[in-house]
């Protein structure tokens, strides 16, 4: 998770003229991605080289479970465990649960005293106002990823990708992104968003499976 990169960009502070970003179009465009994985395509390869897809879907239930008890200050276990502490497992009911649960993502950021204050996520506190657009960020990048390694197409939206393009894009401290993101792979200036965002996250836009 991309928590110690999101930190560094003081400019996330909401303010009275920035509208409160919505994870809602992000979870749904995750959501629409589940019901086409194949049990086939469950150990096949994912743009995140220590993932399969099995462990890509763990990763998105634990991401989704932490950041909506973040959202609703409801800190513990769930909240204080660090995403790199053991592989994530995915639970045989998966198919069932990942769609509700991010919906209830969703849905807890919808409350702007979401947005307020500190909160913790991966053992991390920043502000609520970070860990809402960092929790999209996980949504955009990992999306991308499920998608790329199972064959989907992929629209998470435009204002979901500006708010991970604020995530991702180099600082002047590029040591905010070391142990979080690989190095930048280059894309043409007039690529789509989405594919500059991907790019800035260490991933290369043209991966299939197989490369």
């Amino acid at each position: 998770m991309s928590f110690g990169a999101a930190a560094g960009h003081t400019c996330m502070e909401n303010s009275d003229s920035t509208p409160l970003p919505d994870l809602t179009p992000a979870a749904r465009a995750v959501s629409g991605l589940l019901g086409a994985v194949r049990d086939e395509q469950l150990d096949g390869p994912t743009p995140c080289p220590k993932y399969a897809v099995r462990e890509l879907l763990a990763h998105i239930d634990g991401l989704s479970l932490a950041f909506r008890d973040a959202a609703r200050k409801d800190l513990g276990p769930t909240t204080d465990t660090s995403p790199d502490s053991a592989l994530p497992v995915l639970d045989d009911g998966w198919r069932t649960v990942l769609p509700v649960r991010l919906d209830e993502l969703a849905e807890a950021w919808r409350r702007p005293e979401a947005w307020e204050g500190m909160t913790r996520a991966g053992g991390v506190d920043l502000p609520a106002a970070v860990a809402g657009r960092v929790a999209l960020n996980e949504l955009v990048i990992h999306g991308w990823d499920l998608a790329r390694a199972t064959g989907q197409d992929y629209d998470p939206g435009e204002a979901s990708a500006a708010v991970s393009y604020e995530i991702v894009r180099p600082t002047d401290d590029d040591s905010l992104r070391e142990g979080i993101f690989g190095p930048p792979v280059a894309v043409p200036d007039d690529a789509p968003l989405l594919e500059q965002v991907v790019g800035l996250s260490g991933r290369r836009p043209d991966w299939r499976p197989g490369d």
